[in-house]
């Protein structure tokens, strides 16, 4: 374990401050303060200036949901790495939006600094969603300008990046920003009514949960001609750790996220991981495990379990098991499928409305000021650092604290950034870890 910096977020900590928000996360999301107007908007202002900054599949359904969510929304400016992705991006959102899409060629930006343009062309919410290596940085420049945040999950691929966003959450509530995080079914109805009856005791305290998130592997896109190292990396950014911290932190953390909020946020001790490759092949598969287990392991003796997949022709699962003292939970999101066994038997039933708009629709009423202020940051980085705990152990073949890895000092990927050449680092063997801060000393 590293030495603890005086101003680390240890996890005791982190308990005492994410109490406060703990009934306003299992409701839905707020905390009783009201929105403060940011990036120029006004309470009567009747249009809401939005900046998209990473133009990917989910970047351009998040906009999508943005546009959806108010009428007064307007795309006003857009970032990414890739000029085609954005060019991408803009025509299907055209195809929609035809009329509310004001993003002229000056306010279309590209390269390492897009996201900082597109903070400065006098937007007021932004949308994070370029690969979460990048998360921390732009969170920090877009809290600097005073915007409100809409980020994809996961939040960080590292310690390093989940501190530097817990400081400045500390500047977006100081100026009563919100802060959106990606975890969607925490936006799920059928979910928000079933946590809500555990959080208020229908099973009893919580001693047990087992999350999976059993699927296929994602898409890759082969080396072109002309792709640079980082290029090739970028374009095949969820295969390479760095990029996207590894599938249990990019895709998992869903269900490791509702181990969390079946938890009522509270972190675990430690967790205790196996994980491995054994089906990727392609060098664009990049350097990432293909499946994971976790147990995280609570002060109060519970234990709970996560198990997740990445490989072809084998049975598929995203469900969730909950075992109290007083009864039972099972939870199939896809179904919906939310049902109570014990003393107080219940299942859903009602609405189950599109979760992504419900996101947005949410987040703009507050943006309009027509709900509390929205802050998801306590909740999403504790899922986040659980996530990661997974990653740190399985790749290391020991358990891993809270407080090790938030205080990690091993800052994943390169510090700075360039379309030219970046070896990729080994995939990790247990008990022989690599560490990016070793690569670095070595390059200096």
């Amino acid at each position: 374990m590293t030495n603890q910096p005086s101003d680390a977020v240890t996890r005791r900590t982190f308990v005492q401050g994410a109490g406060l928000t703990v009934g306003a996360i299992a409701a839905g999301c707020s905390t009783g303060q009201k929105v403060h107007p940011a990036g120029g908007l006004s309470a009567d202002d009747p249009t809401i200036r939005v900046g998209l900054i990473g133009c990917g599949g989910r970047g351009t359904g998040a906009a999508s949901q943005a546009l959806r969510a108010d009428p007064g929304v307007i795309l006003h400016a857009m970032g990414d790495a890739f000029p085609d992705r954005l060019d991408t991006s803009r025509g299907h959102l055209e195809t929609q939006f035809a009329d509310r899409i004001a993003v002229p060629e000056d306010r279309r930006f590209t390269g390492f600094d897009a996201f900082q343009k597109v903070i400065d062309s006098d937007v007021d919410v932004v949308i994070l969603t370029t690969p979460p290596h990048f998360r921390p940085e732009h969170f920090k420049a877009a809290v600097a300008g005073g915007k409100h945040v809409f980020m994809e999950k996961p939040m960080a691929v590292d310690g390093a990046g989940v501190r530097s966003i817990l400081e400045d959450a500390k500047s977006a509530r100081a100026q009563g920003l919100n802060v959106m995080g990606g975890f969607c079914w925490r936006y799920n109805l059928p979910n928000r009514a079933c946590y809500e009856r555990i959080h208020n005791g229908a099973i009893g305290d919580v001693t047990c949960v087992h999350s999976t998130y059993l699927t296929a592997p994602l898409g890759t896109k082969p080396r072109q001609e002309g792709w640079t190292d980082m290029e090739w990396q970028l374009r095949n950014w969820q295969h390479f750790n760095w990029l996207s911290g590894d599938h249990i932190a990019e895709q998992a953390c869903h269900a490791i996220d509702k181990i969390n909020w079946a938890k009522n946020d509270v972190p675990p001790a430690k967790a205790i991981a196996l994980g491995g490759r054994q089906m990727r092949e392609t060098p664009e598969s990049g350097n990432v495990y293909d499946h994971f287990s976790v147990m995280y392991v609570y002060d109060d003796g519970s234990r709970c379990f996560h198990d997740c997949r990445q490989m072809p022709g084998c049975w598929n699962d995203n469900t969730e098991y909950l075992i109290g003292t007083h009864g039972t939970c099972y939870v199939n999101s896809w179904g919906p499928n939310q049902e109570i066994k014990g003393r107080f038997p219940w299942s859903y039933e009602g609405p189950n409305p599109n979760m992504y708009q419900v996101e947005h629709d949410e987040l703009f009423q507050a943006v309009r000021g027509k709900r509390d202020r929205i802050d998801d940051i306590d909740q999403m980085m504790t899922s986040t650092l659980m996530s990661i705990m997974g990653r740190m152990s399985a790749y290391s073949g020991r358990p891993v604290e809270w407080d090790e890895a938030m205080e990690s000092e091993d800052r994943m990927g390169p510090r700075t950034y360039a379309l030219g050449d970046l070896p990729v680092m080994p995939v990790s063997v247990p008990g022989h870890v690599a560490s990016w801060n070793a690569r670095e000393t070595a390059s200096v």
